[in-house]
């Protein structure tokens, strides 16, 4: 329908108004300075929504459902979220087999995305001002005539989005708007869950044997010379193991034999067995294993970054990033003459981490 075929009492008055104001229309006369004429704008169409208000509703009410299709949506993402379980799959005809849980994710998020950008595109086309306005250009830098231009145009933009005559629109968007990002914050479970207080124990225990890692043999006082370097995990724990990498990577031991007079350390020495001491394998600088061991100087040397611990003085950081000591874990003898664990570290193994506390 074309503004020709609509009587001019139909026609929005501030559009019929402004027709000839804004240069629809208009035609530019070619002169020695401007050779080239502006042929102008073409004559402005008004829309059916223009002139018909039933037309109208009908766009109000279709981008209304779109917004509220997305909220939908939005909740199809949170359900799918925490109800699919993460290993079932489905069969999507051409796809073929795929993971359920990614299907239902991709399926409600890009269906909530799209809905919003669908109902902003249809609202903007049949709903608002769609009059073409002809602008001068002006200079870069913003002065108060043109500050005052912005704003004046902000408030009519405003007033043709009908946005609070509209209201189901409006009350709708914001609907749509405010709980998609719900779908950000589910994601957010995908960090794993919380480690609570898992980093501040191991598998060690009271009562533990120390096993070789080398033979997996129960290990006796008498298998660990003077200068030797052992390493040792905890008895039961088993390479075919589920767990095993996360677990060796805590539990893991350095086993050293030093002469008790050679320790400087007080506790060090209450807590090993005949010079015997126990000390976790894992840097606390970024958790590499160490495996270097200098038997005159009892200076264990991490491969990574080359910190340098101290074995004869409670393991003290002596050079290198690492921001503290490695933590010692209290052996003795069972009455079968094998090293058993007292307890377990009695702090956490590893780099420090922000709740260490």
């Amino acid at each position: 329908m074309s503004s020709q075929d609509i009587p001019e009492e139909n026609l929005p008055a501030e559009q019929s108004a402004g027709h000839n104001d804004h240069g629809h229309g208009a035609v530019g006369v070619a002169d020695e300075k401007n050779p080239f004429a502006d042929p102008g704008l073409p004559p402005h169409e008004h829309r059916i929504q223009d002139i018909d208000e039933r037309a109208a509703r009908r766009s109000e009410r279709t981008v209304a459902m779109m917004f509220v299709l997305s909220m939908l949506a939005t909740v199809g993402f949170i359900v799918s979220y925490v109800a699919i379980p993460h290993d079932r799959t489905i069969y999507v005809f051409p796809i073929g087999h795929i993971n359920a849980l990614n299907f239902a994710l991709g399926l409600t998020l890009g269906a909530a995305l799209f809905l919003i950008g669908a109902g902003a595109v249809h609202w903007a086309r049949t709903l608002m001002s769609d009059e073409e306005l002809a602008d001068e250009r002006h200079p870069i830098e913003a002065e108060p005539e043109v500050k005052a231009k912005v704003m004046a145009d902000f408030k009519q933009g405003a007033k043709e989005s009908a946005l609070g005559r509209r209201k189901l629109i409006r009350n709708t968007m914001f609907g749509a708007l405010a709980l998609f990002p719900l779908s950000g914050v589910m994601l957010l479970r995908d960090l794993g869950p919380l480690p609570g207080t898992k980093l501040r124990h191991t598998l060690w225990s009271k009562g533990k044997l120390l096993v070789n890692m080398n033979t997996n043999e129960p290990l006796r006082a008498s298998d660990v010379a003077v200068g030797s370097l052992t390493f040792a995990k905890p008895e039961g724990l088993e390479e075919h193991d589920h767990e095993f990498q996360t677990e060796i990577a805590k539990a893991a031991l350095m086993i050293v034999r030093i002469q008790p007079d050679d320790i400087k350390d007080k506790r060090e020495l209450e807590w090993s067995h005949e010079g015997i001491v126990a000390y976790s394998k894992i840097c606390t600088h970024v958790g590499c294993p160490i495996s270097l061991y200098e038997q005159q100087t009892h200076h264990v040397l991490c491969p990574c970054h080359q910190s340098t611990f101290d074995l004869s003085d409670g393991a003290r950081v002596i050079f290198g990033p690492a921001g503290h000591a490695l933590p010692q874990l209290r052996i003795g003898v069972n009455d079968e003459g094998y090293l058993e664990a007292l307890g377990d570290f009695d702090e956490p193994v590893g780099p420090a981490f922000w709740e260490r506390g």
